[in-house]
């Protein structure tokens, strides 16, 4: 199981930076750290703070890369959201795995936030937003809802979908081995 970056307190340098702005397409915002790279050292999932604009935030962690990024919509694009969330429906081993991810990833989002945006979050009258929305900021725990927000979670943190996700690449010989 992959364990997440302690490079949360780590500053983002400014060439990292400008690398996560060009691949966003925009300034990033709430940039905490990057989690996964490529093997050129290009960030492939970011850290996101928990409040953003003075706004909750729950997606935690976010697929910058490009080339997962595309090969991800085509799939969604061709149905496998439908697909996979047939496969969990279907299934109460998997049902109750997506659970524990979700309660997993509550608990991982709480152990990194910073303790000036826990008290942000608190005082804009935020403080119960977090504690149920999981991965994605996704409040039902069995369904799918974004293939991306799963798979960049799975990247720092395996997860249940993304563990589909890699065993239908694997069943089509698809390897997603430009990651570091």
């Amino acid at each position: 199981m992959n364990k997440p970056s302690p490079s949360i307190k780590d500053p983002i340098s400014v060439e990292d930076y400008a690398k996560v702005k060009a691949l966003l397409g925009r300034t990033p915002r709430g940039l905490a750290a990057i989690n996964v790279r490529t093997k050129t050292s290009a960030p492939a999932v970011i850290q996101v703070e928990s409040i953003v604009n003075k706004k909750p935030f729950p997606t935690l962690f976010w697929l910058v890369d490009k080339q997962l990024n595309y090969s991800i919509d085509k799939l969604e694009a061709g149905g496998l959201i439908a697909e996979l969330q047939m496969s969990i429906d279907s299934s109460d081993v998997l049902q109750a795995a997506l659970k524990l991810d979700h309660l997993a990833h509550i608990a991982l989002r709480e152990e990194l936030m910073l303790p000036a945006h826990k008290a942000a979050l608190n005082s804009l009258g935020f403080a119960n937003v977090f504690k149920h929305r999981g991965i994605g900021g996704i409040e039902n725990f069995t369904r799918i809802r974004c293939l991306h927000t799963y798979y960049a979670a799975h990247l720092v943190v395996s997860n249940t979908v993304g563990g589909l996700l890699d065993e239908y690449w694997r069943e089509r010989e698809i390897y997603v081995d430009h990651l570091a």
